[in-house]
């Protein structure tokens, strides 16, 4: 993913073109206030893809932390515990 460094005033002055370049060439925004990088600006799509990308990572690294702190168990235990849990849900009309 590219970026492109915009002043900040382009934003109020230039938002439709700015909101299409970001949706379209699927780059991020930066927007500088007094030559400092400020706020970033990039398309819905994205950053819902982005949101996603790192919950996924975090979710490994957790996994992995589990893994290295022998907080496992054998993946029938998981899946009779998930089974248990359905069947409970069942029984009391959840």
């Amino acid at each position: 993913m590219g970026e492109d460094i915009r002043p900040s005033a382009d934003l109020r002055n230039h938002y439709n073109k700015i909101s299409n370049y970001c949706k379209n060439s699927r780059n991020a925004v930066i927007m500088i206030v007094k030559g400092r990088g400020d706020t970033a600006v990039l398309g819905l799509q994205d950053y819902y893809q982005m949101k996603a990308e790192l919950e996924l990572l975090r979710t490994l690294a957790d996994a992995e932390e589990d893994v290295k702190n022998e907080r496992v168990a054998p993946m029938q235990h998981s899946f009779d515990d998930l089974r248990t849990s359905l069947l409970e849900r069942k029984t009391n009309g959840v």
